[in-house]
């Protein structure tokens, strides 16, 4: 490395953030630039470690530690530090299609494996990754580079989310023609509409949809494949599909009082909001409004995060969050060894936002939700509530047992359901008689994403289940390579 003392002789520094009193009046992104000087200093920190544990992607106690797109960090990092930012730009798109997506939304599994992090801060790793393709783009490096010759290969990806685009663009790179249907009216899937715009504006999302159209890809939007687009068809017209579909079932709540009006699926607040927006700027009054209303969110992930940060903006009376979890310590705990992923207390931009709006963190935790409670039209007025404890049972495992006592009434006039996904839609999955595993995913193997019918393959979400818009880039390449060899009896694709 160029500074191998950089980590002894300067700190972590990340990019200011515009006042959560003043971003929560927009949709924007809110994180300011950093300048290059600034962005060198940081790079000098990346250690030469030897064993660079930042860019080998690998799933420990069930959590992702370091990249699953494997991305050359110690190599850009290096070449940031020396001003060669073209050289890094090429050597970060070596592995990552889309680096303007994941240096924005990617809880940054690298940086809880970084070395540095063993006695100090990690290095600023995602802010390096976003401030070198942004500048790529500032500098007019990206441009379409369509292949050189065509396969005569025709290939079809399903579902346009971050899976379906990164197959898409490797499978165009080796030179078939590929069409990608989406059943929404805008490419993207959980890029587009299941993360907000002011974490990842649509017009970065547009921008690289934008140079795939320009590469050769085909995108076909309203268009749902099973539903009013035969599979029959599907599979006449073409020699290969790639199943990218996503784990778009929404996991729900049915306790009393379920079927009350104010209830919903976080997913549908949240796409419903982002189209509203797009369309006409909130002005067609078509999406569920947190306006002036008591709002409860289920569940603690970046779902409900988003839940709370969108329910601000909208100018919302209160927002509370549940988890029935309990708080994470402030420190790694002793069985939360580096370089396993960081399970520490800390607050995302939704959390901060509403501690400055509301004057708390607005996380409840080990809270049990029991039964919604409605008005005398159907509409929902309040929840009831209990605190639980985590005991093992005879098996020993572990359950939520209820706090004798405990029970709590909470005024909400809206409840956003984020508790995840339990998996894919099965009507497609059905249909082309692709097989399933044990948790409603299609059945394909790691590394190799063939499923059972010949020319079908499975790759992000849809094969693996509810996971990281990271692990879904890596997924969609490798499938795409495995495809690829099927097409073709050999392949070049990484």
């Amino acid at each position: 490395m160029g500074k191998p003392t950089g980590f002894l002789e300067y700190k972590r520094e990340v990019p200011k953030e515009d006042d959560p009193l003043l971003r929560v009046s927009h949709y924007r992104e809110f994180h300011e630039r950093m300048p290059e000087e600034k962005l060198r200093v940081q790079g000098a920190r990346c250690m030469d470690c030897g064993i660079p544990f930042c860019h080998t992607g690998k799933l420990i106690s069930g959590m992702a530690s370091g990249c699953p797109v494997n991305n050359l960090i110690p190599e850009w990092n290096d070449l940031v530090y020396r001003g060669q930012w073209r050289e890094a730009l090429d050597r970060l798109h070596k592995t990552n299609n889309f680096p303007e997506f994941t240096g924005r939304v990617c809880p940054a599994p690298c940086e809880g494996s970084c070395t540095v992090g063993l006695n100090d801060s990690a290095v600023t790793i995602k802010t390096i990754e976003r401030s070198i393709v942004d500048r790529g783009f500032d500098e007019g490096w990206i441009v379409p580079e369509p292949p050189e010759k065509r396969t005569g290969k025709k290939v079809a990806v399903i579902g346009s989310g971050p899976s379906g685009l990164a197959a898409a663009a490797q499978l165009n790179k080796a030179g078939h023609s590929v069409t990608v249907f989406e059943r929404n009216d805008r490419i993207g899937g959980l890029l587009m509409y299941g993360i907000p715009n002011m974490k990842l504006d649509k017009k970065i999302v547009q921008r690289r949809i934008g140079l795939m159209a320009a590469e050769g890809v085909t995108f076909i939007t309203n268009t749902e494949v099973g539903v009013n687009y035969p599979v029959e068809r599907l599979k006449e017209e073409f020699d290969a599909i790639v199943l990218c579909g996503g784990a778009t079932k929404g996991r729900d709540l049915p306790i009393e009082g379920r079927e009350l009006k104010g209830i919903h699926l976080a997913m549908e607040f949240l796409h419903k909001n982002t189209k509203s927006l797009l369309d006409s700027n909130h002005e067609d009054q078509a999406y569920i409004s947190a306006k002036d209303k008591d709002v409860i969110v289920i569940g603690g992930g970046d779902t409900g995060t988003d839940c709370v940060g969108t329910s601000i903006r909208h100018g919302c009376k209160s927002v509370t969050q549940f988890e029935i979890m309990p708080k994470a310590p402030e420190k790694r705990a002793a069985n939360n060894p580096w370089p396993e992923w960081p399970k520490v207390y800390k607050m995302d931009y939704g959390q901060e936002e509403a501690a400055a709006k509301f004057g708390g963190d607005p996380r409840q935790y080990l809270i049990n939700t029991k039964k919604f409670v409605g008005d005398e039209n159907g509409n929902l007025k309040e929840l009831h509530t209990v605190l639980v404890e985590w005991k093992k049972d005879d098996n020993g495992r572990f359950f939520p047992a209820e706090v004798p006592g405990s029970e709590k009434v909470y005024p909400a006039q809206l409840v956003l359901l984020a508790m995840g996904f339990l998996g894919p839609e099965n009507q497609l999955l059905d249909q082309l008689g692709v097989e399933k595993d044990e948790r409603s995913n299609a059945k394909a193997e790691k590394g190799k994403y063939a499923t059972n019918v010949e020319g079908v393959f499975a790759a992000g979400d849809m094969r693996r289940g509810q996971s990281l818009v990271v692990w879904a880039i890596n997924e969609g390449r490798e499938a795409a390579r495995e495809c690829d060899r099927f097409l073709m009896g050999a392949t070049n694709l990484p």
